[in-house]
């Protein structure tokens, strides 16, 4: 019996070990700076990509008026299909010229497996961009400055 018993307690430790290395973060310092386009604050939906493409978590929203998240055509489809409770990873709009700096949690176990992390941006009554900015989750992709398409001018990350 107590050699069943310890053989539990050692299983049960070692998934929980095998369990908190799948779960660390490390949190990174996100710079964006806007390009200088006229016109209202643009809503930015910062998304996690898997290596088949599709949308797997949201990591930041810039906007928090919740009628305007259906111009971010892309991701209000996986938000709407996957709700979750985004109310502590929301901020205000972002304006043109202007420098937004955000703090973006990220699973250790995506860095280096073909992940990216997806810029995508709508301003009421101009263009939206579903892929403004990509940055491959590597050591190298995250390191560097990353020039946006749109209205993000960059994106630059310092690991925390």
């Amino acid at each position: 019996m107590k050699t069943l018993i310890k053989s539990f307690i050692t299983t049960s430790f070692l998934f929980l070990l095998a369990f908190q290395a799948n779960a660390q973060t490390s949190k990174y310092k996100c710079m964006l700076q806007m390009s200088n386009y006229i016109g209202e604050g643009a809503y930015v939906v910062v998304s996690l990509i898997n290596p088949k493409g599709a949308y797997e978590k949201t990591l930041y929203v810039m906007g928090d008026d919740k009628k305007w998240y259906k111009t971010l055509k892309e991701w209000n489809t996986f938000y709407t299909k996957r709700p979750t409770n985004i109310n502590a990873i929301t901020g205000a709009s972002v304006t043109g010229g202007d420098r937004s700096i955000t703090t973006l949690e990220i699973e250790n176990s995506k860095l280096n497996k073909g992940y990216k992390l997806r810029f995508e941006t709508a301003v009421e009554d101009q263009k939206y961009n579903t892929t403004d900015l990509e940055v491959p989750l590597t050591s190298e992709g995250i390191a560097a400055k990353t020039e946006g398409k749109g209205y993000i001018r960059y994106v630059r990350f310092n690991k925390l």
